[in-house]
């Protein structure tokens, strides 16, 4: 996936400044899809220039400030985009190389390091639980709000995981043989 596909996926749902682009990229997207608030203003300048998104500037806002809204060369990059098969991403985490480090050279004191992620993915899961309580709590559900939990419940289920996985692993690691 690539940031401008992400954008414009966000702004198709609602038009916006830059601004609460940004933010609300950070509580949505930005979960599973991080950028920086100086990439996602570059890369919404480059798709103006190519024609996917508009901006107009708000009046009464402050100065300079510009409201954004996709526009069907954008709709259209977005259904081709789409429609592409896609890879699943290789799952990278230095912690699996330090456990196979550990298992290679000896105890290397891991344990604080998974502790902290522990408590990391404890508290992620817990966030991704008070958004499912949030806004996803009526049984009737529109489609768009099923696949919009759905991602959630992806995200609750990579943390659940991670939580039982990091337990197991600190069990191991302090487990003297």
């Amino acid at each position: 996936m690539s940031l401008p596909h992400a954008l414009l996926t966000s702004i198709a749902e609602k038009p916006c400044s830059g601004y609460d682009l940004a933010r609300r990229f950070d509580k949505s997207i930005g979960y599973f899809w991080h950028a920086t608030h100086q990439q996602i203003y570059r890369e919404l300048a480059r798709m103006e220039t190519q024609g996917w998104v508009i901006s107009k500037e708000v009046e009464g806002g402050r100065a300079g400030k510009k409201l954004f809204d996709i526009q069907a060369a954008g709709r259209e990059e977005l259904k081709r985009w789409a429609s592409e098969n896609s890879i699943p991403m290789r799952w990278r985490d230095d912690m699996m190389v330090k456990l196979r480090a550990d298992a290679a050279i000896g105890p290397l004191g891991l344990e604080e390091e998974f502790e902290r992620r522990l408590q990391m993915h404890e508290q992620e899961l817990q966030n991704y639980r008070n958004i499912e309580q949030r806004d996803f709590s009526n049984p009737q559900l529109s489609r768009e709000a099923q696949l919009r939990y759905l991602i959630l419940k992806a995200g609750i289920t990579f943390e659940q995981s991670r939580v039982q996985w990091t337990k197991e692993a600190l069990q191991v690691l302090r487990n003297t043989f």
